[in-house]
């Protein structure tokens, strides 16, 4: 059985028919690390389920400083939720770490789909119910945990989240230097 209908019926009841109806309007494609799948105050019209690899969800300062929103693994949602809803363009950039196979789908046809189907409805709920939780948590985190436990948590969602990710873009996602994470390793025995 396809491992990505395995993983949306996970969430929720996605009836085969549902599934076809999906794939139609997507298209799956691998792409090359270093690949900007969204880019900075480009409109986009696409919403993306990672198959495999990494990718990174970044914001750019106005001098040019980069800040780690989120990162993305294997079987995950993801795009700028903002601004596919709003149609405008995006505040951050999603650009792949890794070398990624995902399934590119079209919003607007995803939204058609969706006026017309309860299953999926239900599913797109779960979907943002989800993502939701994990934005709360990943506030949390930031107000709650200092330097330390915020690289432990990362560590406990994501064991091999330092063989994955460059040491400079996981600092860059907790809020610290490359040199402070360094420590931080050394201190807890990862280095």
């Amino acid at each position: 059985m396809n491992s990505s209908f395995e993983f949306l019926n996970s969430i929720g009841d996605v009836s085969e028919d549902l599934f076809r109806e999906l794939q139609e309007i997507s298209e799956l494609k691998k792409i090359p690390s270093g690949t900007q799948v969204v880019k900075l105050h480009e409109v986009p019209n696409k919403v993306y389920l990672l198959v495999s690899g990494v990718i990174r969800c970044y914001l750019c300062s106005e001098s040019g400083k980069e800040y780690n929103k989120s990162f993305y693994f294997s079987t995950s949602f993801m795009g700028s939720l903002t601004a596919l809803v709003k149609n405008k363009p995006s505040a951050f950039v999603f650009e792949s770490i890794t070398e990624c196979e995902l399934y590119e789908v079209d919003f607007g046809k995803l939204m058609e789909l969706y006026q017309s189907n309860d299953v999926l409805k239900t599913f797109y709920s779960k979907v943002l119910e989800m993502t939701y939780i994990q934005y709360e948590k990943r506030l949390v985190d930031l107000i709650s945990l200092d330097a330390t436990g915020r690289y432990l948590e990362l560590k406990k969602q994501n064991p091999d989240i330092d063989s994955l990710v460059s040491q400079y873009h996981i600092a860059s996602y907790l809020g610290i230097t490359p040199v402070q994470l360094s420590r931080i390793r050394k201190k807890i025995g990862g280095d």
